[in-house]
């Protein structure tokens, strides 16, 4: 009888641990970690097309996470997507004439905003807008062009 008890709780501590390390993954490989919002600044974005950006995507300067889109509006005006960039404090320095663009990570991945800088000396304060911007290029729109243009290597060919 106690050999019985000793496997079940044994099992049941093991599908413990499983569900805490599950847990404990999801948290680190998802963007549910955000930016403490004590600990960031925001910035403005306007896009004409940002594709399938989402909020808590995450927001890049070389490749290294800086921030997160923290909301996404339509300009009612303009009629722009208006995106709000929350950037960790720690990275303070970004020049103003910086620009932003929706970037895909690999070829049918997540979009991103990607972070250029810029060589101005001032840098981005709270709550100012990024001017320099680039809108998502949609892969629909990329095969289109490719299919009415035909590859360059088609001009080349003499038709019969």
């Amino acid at each position: 009888m106690t050999q019985r008890r000793s496997y079940a709780v044994g099992t049941g501590l093991f599908i413990v641990l499983g569900f805490a390390a599950l847990a404990y993954l999801a948290t680190q490989t998802t963007s549910l970690v955000n930016v403490r919002h004590g600990d960031s600044y925001t910035l403005k974005a306007r896009f004409t097309n940002i594709g399938q950006l989402k909020d808590r995507a995450p927001v890049k300067l070389a490749g290294v996470r800086i921030g997160s889109v923290q909301s996404i509006q339509l300009e009612p005006q303009k009629l722009d997507a208006l995106v709000t960039l929350s950037i960790d404090k720690r990275f303070n320095q970004i020049p103003e004439d910086s620009s932003a663009s929706v970037l895909t990570s690999g070829l049918l991945g997540d979009q991103y905003i990607g972070i250029q800088p810029g060589g101005s000396p001032d840098s981005f304060k709270n709550g100012d807008e990024v001017i320099l911007t680039q809108s998502a290029v949609q892969l629909e729109d990329l095969i289109g062009k490719f299919l009415v243009n035909g590859s360059p290597g088609d001009k080349d060919k003499k038709k019969p």
